[in-house]
């Protein structure tokens, strides 16, 4: 039985006033006085991924001198297409799931002893190299397992990447949901976040669809183009289609990003076509967002620019405390509160008259404790 979604769209004062009310009562996401750790215990190379540097996990969002931007999930709604998809029926994962094997039989057709001849031991999970679904999609007889198995290799090699040619078992868990139109957004963005959050090691999170948004974000156009309003229309084909710089460093990037002013972002992306905005779900002052390996967070409020609505202080506490992967104890239990917040989602309504930004929206964002600066080098 599908379970039903209540959904309440509350005006954009209100959700002002409720906002700046709570950042009062509840503070910050992180207290004065607070001092990173991400530089003491971590090393990743500028070249593997230059916009880590700007990640702030405290707040979930990227701050590039006095601008903060976030991958939102109307966003990447928007970017990858998925017209059956119901947008707030998010991923969950199940508690009592058919083993890696039966799942693997079913997408593939193919046979147990198969199956279970290819099956490997990556740390703690079981996975199936990549070289073996390749030859099945080139020899298949049947067309829709061919289909299906190519989708599944996307999903694993680039959508969560977690072993490195090979598919991870708990992507065929995602990746049996989407008949049922589950959205794959929310999970994308979680594991995007949480590789993001770990700072080390190689990015996890599906790196093409995170390049894509960032440079959107700096595509100035002179008008919208009517094909955005196409169903049709494909974000992603015309941006491949653009031409890219190569002639800026890195280090030329790691310059212009430390001081970006916001007037040199183009805070709404050109294929975006503003609504009402995602900005809680339940009795979260944020979105919950449940990945296939782990959960996060992310608060909407603090980046209402990208849908060209006026930016207000938005409600941070407790984004710091709240992620957490799926091993040892109460995991279980907090994947059940957060897909039942999922099940009432709250939506905002656009303001875009006068100043984009309030008054005081400036005073909090001077005095925030930030996660992304290194703290002071003890002699």
């Amino acid at each position: 039985m599908e379970r039903e979604f209540l959904g309440k769209v509350e005006d954009n004062v209100v959700v002002r006033v409720w906002s700046e009310k709570v950042q009062q009562e509840k503070g910050d996401s992180l207290v004065e006085g607070y001092v990173s750790e991400l530089w003491d215990f971590t090393r990743i190379s500028m070249t593997q991924n230059t916009l880590t540097q700007y990640w702030n996990p405290a707040y979930s969002c990227f701050t590039f001198g006095k601008v903060d931007l976030v991958p939102t999930i109307e966003e990447y709604t928007t970017l990858l297409r998925c017209p059956r998809i119901q947008v707030d029926k998010a991923y969950s994962r199940a508690v009592n799931v058919p083993t890696f094997l039966k799942k693997l039989m079913s997408i593939t057709g193919m046979s147990e002893q198969w199956v279970a001849a290819r099956v490997k031991q990556k740390g703690d999970n079981k996975c199936i190299p990549w070289k073996n679904l390749r030859d099945l999609i080139l020899a298949h007889p049947d067309v829709k397992n061919r289909v299906d198995i190519f989708a599944l290799s996307i999903y694993g090699l680039v959508n969560f990447p977690k072993a490195l040619g090979r598919v991870d078992e708990a992507v065929l868990d995602m990746f049996d949901r989407l008949d049922k139109g589950v959205t794959p957004v929310p999970a994308i963005l979680a594991e995007t976040f949480r590789s993001l959050n770990a700072y080390e090691g190689r990015f996890i999170g599906y790196a093409q669809l995170l390049l894509v948004w960032f440079h959107s974000h700096f595509w100035k156009v002179e008008k919208v183009s009517y094909r955005v309003f196409s169903e049709n229309y494909s974000p992603l084909k015309e941006l491949v289609a653009i031409p890219r710089r190569d002639d800026i460093t890195e280090e030329k990037w790691m310059v212009i990003l430390q001081n970006l002013e916001e007037e040199d972002v183009e805070w709404k992306a050109p294929w975006m076509v503003p609504d009402e905005i995602l900005y809680r779900c339940g009795d979260f002052d944020w979105v919950p967002l449940l990945g296939i390996w782990g959960a996060v967070r992310y608060t909407l409020l603090l980046v209402l620019r990208q849908y060209r609505s006026r930016q207000f202080i938005p409600a941070t506490h407790g984004l710091a405390q709240c992620e957490f992967s799926y091993k040892g104890d109460n995991y279980k239990r907090k994947i059940r509160e957060m897909s039942s917040a999922w099940k009432q989602v709250h939506r905002m309504k656009r303001f875009t008259v006068g100043a984009m930004t309030t008054p005081e929206y400036y005073g909090w964002w001077s005095k925030r404790v930030n996660d992304n600066k290194p703290g002071p080098k003890e002699e």
